[in-house]
């Protein structure tokens, strides 16, 4: 029996190595994890590397689809469920989206319901093992029903958004949602109210 793959995807048996720009050199003692923008107590929150890694760990079993047209389905990823952080910081009652920050300044835009997806998780492990370098570790964000890029690598906080602002790939030409069932993969698909102008 084929599996289900959304369309234009095709079955990856491994893992492949995509990123833009170089891998960062992981400093455990200069890492910090920060939640911020419409927060609601209005403060800024941050977890060191030794704190953030003693926060519940939770598995999820999930498929991973990138918009170069591989699918890798059924991975174990381990970490922290986005909505156990958010949990512990709450957003503003206000707040819709949530911007993603990565490394270098890298970033990503989610729709709030999309990052309070019970699947969403800051992964530090993949099949039990930790992540390596080239595949995000210390850590990165899993948003299975979505296209990879919504999920970044090298992970260092996330923003409360009172609206939605494009993140890195959606400035430049990307999607803003990103729905691989719906093949969302370029910005001049986008409908009325898919996401901000251009």
């Amino acid at each position: 029996m084929e599996p289900d793959l959304p369309p234009g995807q095709r079955l990856q048996r491994g893992w492949p190595v995509t990123h833009y720009g170089p891998v960062p050199k992981f400093r455990p003692e200069r890492w910090d994890f920060r939640v911020f923008g419409a927060t609601a107590d209005g403060e800024k929150h941050s977890w060191t590397h030794e704190e953030f890694s003693a926060l519940p760990y939770t598995t999820v079993v999930a498929d991973l689809h990138c918009v170069t047209k591989f699918s890798m389905l059924g991975a174990e990823w381990g970490g922290v469920l986005a909505r156990d952080v958010l949990a512990l910081a709450p957003p503003a009652p206000n707040a819709t989206h949530v911007m993603v920050w990565a490394e270098y300044g890298f970033s990503s835009n989610l729709r709030m319901d999309d990052f309070l997806s019970e699947r969403t998780i800051f992964a530090t492990h993949k099949g039990g093992e930790l992540l390596t370098a080239e595949h995000g570790f210390p850590l990165r964000l899993v948003v299975p029903h979505l296209y990879a890029w919504k999920g970044p690598k090298w992970v260092r906080g996330i923003e409360y958004m009172t609206a939605d602002r494009r993140g890195f790939w959606e400035e430049r030409g990307y999607h803003n949602i990103g729905d691989p069932w719906r093949e969302q993969r370029y910005s001049y698909q986008e409908e009325p109210g898919d996401g901000p102008e251009l």
